[in-house]
């Protein structure tokens, strides 16, 4: 069940691979999650020290939240990943033109967890092309449906 998705990142993005990452995530952070107050479409992924970090995501507080914590929103959130895909994803990245962007946010087995895409960036035309598509497709479906009554 998917939590929210980041569109943007596929407007702005070819996704060559995708992979799902555990979140490491304080209690507070899993309730605002659970009540939807998350946005990632600002997000990116930076690898230190041959680890995943998520950078970039807000998840805004609930109003209910304990007084003895003071939340920081857009704090810096480590993701898990087998050691392997670690290893290929910073080899990826490291070749020039690719990236790691977060593509939304899910429940597997009550957890949450974050799926990543290993991306090329867009050049402007591309962005173009692709919305076009959009309407060409949105436009073929009022047709199919105008002309079914």
């Amino acid at each position: 069940m998917s939590i929210i998705d980041n569109r943007k990142a596929f407007f702005d993005y070819f996704i060559e691979d995708r992979y799902e990452a555990g979140l490491v995530l304080e209690g507070w952070e899993v309730k605002a999650i659970r009540a939807g107050r998350t946005q990632i479409k600002e997000g990116y992924v930076i690898i230190r020290d041959g680890e995943l970090y998520l950078i970039g995501a807000h998840i805004s507080p609930l109003p209910e939240a304990s007084t003895h914590i003071h939340p920081d929103p857009v704090r810096t959130r480590k993701l898990l990943l087998h050691k392997e895909e670690i290893s290929k994803l910073i080899s990826k990245v490291e070749q020039r033109g690719h990236t790691l962007v977060p593509l939304n946010l899910h429940y597997k087995g009550g957890r949450v967890k974050c799926e990543i895409g290993l991306a090329k960036g867009k050049k402007m035309h591309d962005k173009r092309e692709t919305e076009k598509k959009r309407d060409w497709e949105r436009e073929k479906a009022r047709i199919m449906r105008t002309s079914t009554r």
